[in-house]
């Protein structure tokens, strides 16, 4: 039986629902050495005494910012955030060599050793759930609690809905803008053809691509339209990263070892509590995923935020995950 949040994810919860915690500066960062071609770059914020926790940024390819700290009490919680394999400050950028979904676990291993924390608090919102889930399911001994927002299981399902035929029917505006760039002989498989793309030794060609692949998940990442899109899908050098790395994930399955592996592996996550929060209306990552995992998870205390998208700055989203955080400083 899933356990539910004390909600406002009806209506007549939505006058009560809190905001932001207030922004605070990191207090330790660095680069931390992967013992190959990456270095990460990580920052500590909020309490040097408090309970530890780990961040993970969405994409694959996204990065780190400062409004991800804002969801933990800086007085309660020391958190520890890093930009993935060739994301954001880490080195060298928008690099796919050696870039993995068990490479960046071993990196989420390495930094904790790193910290010297024991077991840690592990939050992540929609590619971020996803490596929050195989970390889990790999370290449980390792892992406190998740809380998850936006539940991805990178499956071809989800895949071929939000890039092939699905999204494309509620979006038909943008997805015209996001096939432009493709010829139609090559429209079949979306995925494949902007990985040529992203992939090509022209930088032009790749940043055309990337610029495209990067406005159609703006544009559909908020029910708050255009205002909600990251003003980093502006810049040139995000959105090579963002579209080349998130692409490479993509055409290769999450580098998972057999399609649904997250979902055949959930019973690991037994003895784990968990929180999640979903957008009713999250068209990037729809809800059919949350509702498999949180009936294979029982411990996990399940909200659906009724007016809400994708974006973790949806007002009942923000709510939702910070009385998830308040609770998890109780385990």
């Amino acid at each position: 039986m899933d356990r539910s949040l004390p909600s406002s994810s009806s209506p007549a919860g939505a006058a009560n629902r809190r905001s932001l915690y207030p922004d605070n500066e990191p207090f330790a960062r660095g680069w931390l050495p992967t013992g190959g071609a990456h270095e990460i770059y990580y920052e500590e914020c909020g309490h040097r005494g408090g309970k530890p926790c780990v961040i993970l940024h969405g994409g694959p390819g996204g990065a780190i910012n400062p409004t991800m700290r804002r969801f933990f009490d800086p007085k309660k919680w020391r958190m520890a955030l890093f930009d993935q394999r060739g994301c954001g400050r880490s080195r060298p950028n928008a690099s796919l060599e050696d870039n993995t979904t068990w490479g960046l676990i071993e990196d989420i291993e390495r930094l904790r050793v790193h910290l010297g924390v024991e077991k840690w608090t592990v939050f992540g919102g929609s590619w971020g759930s996803t490596l929050a889930l195989a970390y889990a399911i790999t370290h449980p001994e390792r892992v406190e609690a998740l809380v998850l927002r936006g539940i991805f299981l990178l499956t071809k399902r989800e895949l071929a809905w939000f890039y092939q035929d699905g999204a494309s029917m509620m979006f038909p505006d943008a997805w015209e803008r996001f096939v432009a760039p493709i010829p139609p002989a090559e429209r079949g498989d979306m995925i494949s053809a902007y990985h040529r793309r992203l992939t090509h030794a022209d930088r032009s060609i790749q940043a055309k691509a990337a610029a495209a692949w990067s406005q159609w998940e703006g544009d559909t990442i908020s029910l708050r339209g255009p205002e909600a899109r990251p003003s980093k899908f502006n810049e040139e050098d995000f959105t090579v990263a963002f579209a080349r790395i998130e692409c490479h994930y993509f055409i290769n399955n999450g580098f998972f070892p057999e399609e649904g592996w997250l979902l055949k592996n959930a019973h690991l996550l037994a003895d784990i509590p968990g929180w999640i929060v979903q957008g009713r209306f999250d068209v990037v990552t729809p809800l059919e995923s949350a509702w498999k995992l949180k009936n294979l998870w029982p411990r996990a205390n399940f909200e659906i935020v009724w007016d809400a998208g994708h974006a973790s700055t949806e007002p009942g989203v923000i709510d939702g995950l910070l009385r998830a955080t308040d609770a998890a400083l109780k385990l």
